[in-house]
């Protein structure tokens, strides 16, 4: 099933590519059942943001320290001063919050997904080795943890092309999924579909269920993110405690859940090293674990599965 197309007579943007184009209607009243595993009412997918080491900073040539979704998100550092403990707060993500999460899943036998951005696995041999003996899977987050909307198309392309090389070195297989920083340029979906190789794009916030787009006249699936039920609100001080992270989520899960009897659907749950990786805030994320765990009718799946599925059950039209 493909969005439905503007109505006629509605203006037109020449400068836009038709998947660019606005869809207030999506699957409307009727969404498609999305048929899971048997027959789940609801995909989980936990997704871990690998960007330490990618982000802006000063030694690889940025001009300043990024300082977001840490412990002190902006930075009071001016520009071209290093901001050292931006950089030692991102530190803390690969030192100690990947080995804690990493012992979360592996201890229950949950599956990850791991947006990973390319430079920040070259730059941590160990993590990449520990990713390499799990069974998650890998969806591409850019070269390096940056706005892609300031790229040229040109450098665009090519950080697109040194992602996919660098994350099949390290990970032993290149990425079928593809996620910006925040969301792409206009060009980034027609530039990822160039490239090839590609299953799924995750680069929407606008569903609860996957959906097919067309880029270059060609089917496209986008399997949507979400920032609702991502850990980010503890940087912005929404989730003071992780019982706040863990009942906020628990009630997307329970109502998710309840809409599942007729009309199945998906979540995905963001998590980021230097923030749910600190020990209180873990607390909560094993609770939520243990909740959707011992849930019944709950499918616990890592996004290349529900791009698979997806695929196979409901194909482009």
């Amino acid at each position: 099933m493909t969005h439905a197309a503007p109505p006629a007579g509605a203006p037109a943007d020449p400068n836009l590519a038709p998947h660019l184009d606005r869809d207030f209607v999506g699957y409307g009243r009727t969404p498609p059942h999305a048929d899971w595993p048997g027959g789940a009412r609801l995909a989980i997918n936990f997704v871990i943001n690998y960007e330490e080491g990618s982000e802006y900073s000063i030694p690889d040539g940025d001009g300043f320290s990024e300082a977001s979704l840490t412990e002190s998100p902006d930075s009071p550092n001016g520009p071209g001063s290093r901001d050292l403990a931006a950089e030692s707060m991102y530190e803390y993500g690969t030192r100690v919050g990947f080995w804690r999460l990493h012992r979360l899943f592996t201890e229950r036998g949950l599956p990850v997904t791991v947006n990973a951005c390319a430079l920040a696995l070259e730059r941590n041999d160990e993590v990449a080795a520990a990713i390499r003996e799990t069974d998650w899977d890998i969806c591409c987050h850019g070269w390096r943890w940056i706005e892609h909307w300031t790229l040229s198309e040109e450098e665009e392309r090519e950080h697109i092309r040194r992602a996919v090389a660098s994350l099949e070195r390290t990970t032993g297989a290149r990425p079928l999924g593809w996620y910006c920083r925040h969301g792409p340029s206009v060009h980034t979906r027609r530039l990822m579909v160039e490239h090839g190789g590609f299953l799924y794009d995750s680069d929407s916030y606008a569903d609860e269920l996957p959906y097919w787009t067309r880029v270059n006249e060609q089917p496209h699936l986008v399997v949507p993110y979400s920032l609702a039920t991502n850990d980010s609100k503890f940087s912005r001080n929404h989730f003071p405690t992780g019982d706040d992270y863990f009942n906020h989520v628990k009630d997307a899960v329970d109502l998710l859940w309840e809409e599942g009897a007729t009309t199945p659907r998906m979540m995905s749950c963001g998590l980021h090293l230097r923030l749910i990786g600190h020990p209180s805030r873990a607390a909560g994320l094993a609770k939520l674990l243990d909740y959707v765990a011992a849930k019944d009718g709950v499918w616990v799946t890592r996004r290349l599965d529900i791009a698979r599925h997806w695929a196979a059950r409901h194909p482009a039209g």
